[in-house]
């Protein structure tokens, strides 16, 4: 059995590049969801070397159950039709999928959500572009019929994952990024609500909450 094939996620994916419209449609088996792969395409490597990886913004359309699955499915959408649109980076049919080289291979799975992640995090502009872009591709493929929302049934996040996570979460949290920062509990005996602390107490109201 090919090691593609033990993968526990496979899927169709979209890749778009933002300043042209292009876009690039192809398939991807992997055990990690955010392994930052973003393609394999010869155009589409083009594009990005010239309007940089920041500017692609990567999308799953479609899970599949398996390998063989995922191959016929991209032969279903990858065919003569799509590669003949103006925007298509396509080059072939779909359904045999793999990269150039060994190393091509590692450069697209390490570098693009990376960069893509980094651009999101400090570039105001370039979050508000890509939310709305995803959104939109979002809802078209929600439209189509082929957005699938994986099942996490069976699965879990790693020990090391959940320590980040909680660890962003308690930064997040401090003082005043917390929403319940300056506020305190009143009630009337009857129900209970927050105030902010200095705000004059309503009439029939105490400090406190009613449980």
């Amino acid at each position: 059995m090919q090691r593609a094939q033990r993968r526990k996620f496979h899927f169709i994916y979209k890749t778009v590049c933002i300043i042209t419209n292009k876009f690039y449609i192809g398939m991807h088996s992997t055990d990690n969801l955010e392994d930052g792969y973003i393609g394999s395409g010869k155009r589409l490597w083009h594009s990005i070397n010239k309007h940089g990886k920041e500017n692609h913004v990567c999308q799953i359309l479609e899970f599949l159950e398996s390998r063989d699955d995922l191959k016929a499915r991209e032969r279903e959408i990858v065919n003569v039709e799509l590669i003949g649109e103006e925007l298509c980076m396509n080059l072939r049919i779909g359904g045999d999928g793999g990269f150039s080289s060994k190393n091509h291979q590692l450069i697209t799975s390490s570098a693009g959500g990376k960069a893509n992640s980094e651009k999101i995090k400090n570039n105001p502009e370039h979050k508000a572009k890509f939310a709305e872009f995803a959104n939109k591709m979002r809802a078209k493929s929600i439209k189509n019929g082929t957005f699938k929302v994986p099942s996490w049934e069976g699965k879990s996040h790693t020990e090391s994952t959940k320590s980040k996570i909680g660890e962003a979460n308690s930064i997040k949290q401090k003082g005043e990024n917390n929403s319940q920062y300056g506020k305190c509990w009143i009630t009337n005996e009857i129900e209970s609500k927050k105030i902010y602390k200095g705000d004059t107490i309503p009439e029939g109201w105490r400090l406190g909450r009613k449980m």
